[in-house]
Order: structure tokens, then C-alpha cells, then sequence
């Protein structure tokens, strides 16, 4: 609000220059949200990923005005707060067309863009415009090294918000969601980053011409994110209609298959797990009954549990051998044939997978006795009475620790 009011008293300074990186912002913000496709699954269960689709068009736009030193080779007018108030009006701008349209909006992506800007016209406009930079550093490739390294100050303060929303949101632990947000930052966020130092640079000596130019490229990195977006998608539709065959045949209850997965994923995101490693478990997750199909006759409810161990062995080994000729990941096959191991022998995934399934036959199958709530404390104290021979300790409490929440599995 002070910064709008300020602009608003004193005027829109070099407003040819707030334009064109206004409408840049604006139109990366449009088409961030119109059209978006299929989220990557974040909560199992196609739940979307809290973190949403990259906007890079719209960030390069924010971050290159605010690192604006010179227009044309003349000295820029504009400061701080004129920075924060064009950000604000050019992404607000690009969310009327998506909500007209009917399309989600995520004002959270807005207000993240505002204060990283923010912050990197913080660190730039002040010593550039008082003359300090150009003492401390000169014109030469020391100006360029410190808008690089301010860069990745600002993108590091980014995914500390981003990894705060998404927490704020979904209840996630937040070390996790910090992991992945700087992991992703080699990625589109070098790109950015690079994108809005040149910016900055080459509309400080030619004017504006180049900024419509320097947009293409991350115009096809959107494209190409959509892209790989919608392929996952389809990727993790089709192991989910694979892992429908036993529900099909009459070897598992509808819908098994996917509330293990859901169940398994938030487990796992309770462990600190790293979202390559989540969606291994969560493949897994989908596919671990797919060995069941070699049974003459079904299970009873498909619970295995109370096989005897051979059986569960025999049944998982084969589940393993399918699912490498699907063509998933090797890690998911092997996480598949190791889940009637003994728990101290078996990989982490697999043993969220093995508590995990227990829990819900316990809770749904014929043994289940009482009430919902009833049904789920009866279960968990069988899983701990279990935890010396068949179930990790570890994972059991974190199973606790996520259906004390509410959001997964049944209600306490």
C-alpha cells in the first residue's frame, strides 16, 4: 500500500520502461494460469503439488525491472517502491483473463513474486542509484558478478517462501519441501536468474527493444514444462489403471490401490523423503498387489497379511517381476518383491508399503471390528505389538503422526 500510494503521488517515472516490463510480467502471469495441465501429483491420490506450475516469464519480467540500472544509457528514475508497485499492477493484470475464464488463480505465486522482487530492488536500486555500486565495483564484469550473485540470493529467499507456503498448506514437514524447492533451482530457476541479468544489462545499452526477444526462451521452457507436465500425468494414469487389474479381477477391494498410495506418500513425506523418492514409493504403492494375480483363488478382502510367509514372499517376488515389464523405474520393482522381507532387511519405501497396506486391511478387511476410529486405534496397536519382527518402529509412529492429522486414512 505505501508503495502504490508513493507511486501514486509522485508519478509513474520512465513509464515506457514500466510498461514493457509491466506487460511482460502480466502476460507471463496469464499464461501461467490459463490452460495449466495436469499437476504433478504432490499428496497422492492426484492430489496437485502445493508448489504449482513455475511462472518464469513473469519472474524474469519481475526480477530484470528491479535490477534496472540504466534505460538506453541513460540513468533509470525509478526506485524501490515503484519496482514493488509495477510488480503488484502487472500481476494482479495477468489474473483478470485466467479468472474470467473461470481458471484457478494462486495468490500465493503472486505475493512471492512481490517480495522477491522487493528484496532484489532492495539490494540494487539504493547503492546504484546514490552511486556507491559504481565506486565499490565500477562498469567493468564486477557489476555483472554481483547481479549474479544477488540473483541467487534472491532465488534461495524464494524457495524459503515457497517451501513456507507449501508447509502452511499441505502440513508437510518443511526441511523436505526446502530440499525440493532448492533442488529445482539449477533447473528453471538458473534460467531465470540468467535470463533477468541479461535483461537488466542489455536494455540498460539498447533500450527496450530486446526485451520481447530475451522472452522467447522462457516461453519455450513453459512449453516445454507443460509438456513434460502433461507426460507425467499420463505416466502416473496409466500405472494407476495397471494397479486396477487386481480391483478388476476381484482380488482387492476398489480402490485399495489408491488409498495405500495416498497413505503411503504422506508417510513418506512425514519421513523427510525427496520427491524422486515419493514417487517411487508412490508407483510402488499403486503396484504392490499386482502379484495377487497368480493366486487361483482370491484372498479374502485381498489381505495378505495373514498368509504365511512363503506365500507373501512368493506373491511379492512375482508383483516384481510384472512390474519390470511395464517399464517403470528398476527402484519400483525392487521395492514390489522386497516387501515381505523381514523390515530390517528391506529399503525404506518398502517398508512404508508393508505398514502402510497392513493398516488398511486391518481397518477395511473382515477382521476389522467397531467403529472407523475404533478400527484405526486397533490397528495401530497391532502394528506396534508387530514392530519387533514384521514393522519399523520408525515408520508405524509417523503413520500415527499423519492420521492423527485427519487428512489421510480415517478420522482418530
Amino acid at each position: 500500500m505505501v508503495a502504490l500510494v508513493w507511486t501514486e503521488w509522485h508519478g509513474v517515472r520512465q513509464a515506457e520502461a514500466a510498461l514493457a516490463f509491466g506487460a511482460l510480467i502480466a502476460v507471463g502471469e496469464a499464461i501461467r494460469c490459463v490452460e495449466a495441465p495436469p499437476a504433478l501429483a504432490g499428496g497422492g491420490g492426484g492430489v496437485p503439488d502445493p508448489r504449482g506450475e513455475p511462472a518464469p516469464l513473469a519472474a524474469a519480467g519481475a526480477l530484470g525491472y528491479a535490477l534496472l540500472g540504466r534505460l538506453g544509457g541513460e540513468p533509470a528514475g525509478h526506485g524501490v517502491l515503484q519496482v514493488v508497485t509495477v510488480v503488484v499492477a502487472a500481476s494482479l493484470a495477468g489474473l483478470v483473463a485466467p479468472l474470467a475464464l473461470g481458471c484457478p488463480v494462486d495468490p500465493g505465486h503472486t505475493a512471492r513474486r512481490v517480495l522477491t522482487a522487493a528484496f532484489a530492488a532492495v539490494c540494487f536500486q539504493p547503492l546504484h542509484r546514490t552511486g556507491r555500486l559504481a565506486d565499490w565495483l565500477g562498469h567493468g564484469p564486477f557489476i555483472v558478478g554481483y547481479l549474479l550473485a544477488l540473483l541467487a540470493l534472491t532465488a534461495l529467499c524464494d524457495a524459503v517462501l515457497a517451501a513456507a507456503l507449501a508447509r502452511a498448506r499441505t502440513g508437510w514437514p518443511y526441511g523436505p519441501l526446502l530440499r525440493d524447492e532448492l533442488r529445482s533451482l539449477p533447473g528453471v530457476g538458473a534460467a531465470v536468474c540468467a535470463t533477468a541479468a541479461v535483461m537488466a544489462l542489455t536494455v540498460a545499452v539498447a533500450g527496450l527493444w530486446p526485451v520481447p526477444v530475451l522472452a522467447v526462451p522462457l516461453l519455450l521452457i513453459q512449453y516445454s514444462y507443460r509438456r513434460y507436465a502433461g507426460i507425467r500425468a499420463t505416466y502416473r494414469q496409466t500405472i494407476a489403471s495397471l494397479a486396477r487389474a487386481t480391483e478388476i479381477a476381484g482380488y482387492t477391494p476398489t480402490g485399495h490401490a489408491r488409498e495405500v498410495a495416498g497413505l503411503s506418500r504422506a508417510v513418506g513425506r512425514e519421513l523427510g523423503l525427496s520427491e524422486p523418492r515419493l514417487t517411487v514409493l508412490e508407483y510402488a504403492a499403486l503396484m504392490h498387489d499386482i502379484g495377487q494375480l497368480s493366486l487361483v483363488d482370491p484372498v479374502p478382502a485381498g489381505a495378505t497379511e495373514p498368509l504365511p510367509a512363503a506365500e507373501q514372499r512368493r506373491i511379492a517376488l512375482l508383483g516384481g517381476a510384472v512390474v519390470r515389464q511395464t517399464g517403470v523405474p528398476a527402484a519400483v520393482a525392487l521395492v514390489v518383491e522386497r516387501q515381505a522381507d523381514p523390515y530390517r532387511e528391506q529399503p525404506l519405501a518398502a517398508r512404508i508399503v508393508r505398514a502402510v497396506n497392513a493398516y488398511t486391511e486391518l481397518v477395511s478387511g473382515p477382521a476389522a471390528e467397531g467403529a472407523a476410529g475404533v478400527a484405526a486405534l486397533r490397528a495401530l496397536e497391532r502394528l506396534r505389538l508387530a514392530t519387533a519382527r514384521d514393522f519399523d518402529p520408525v515408520v508405524v509412529e509417523a503413520l500415527a503422526t499423519v492420521l492423527a492429522r485427519g487428512v489421510y486414512g480415517r478420522p482418530r
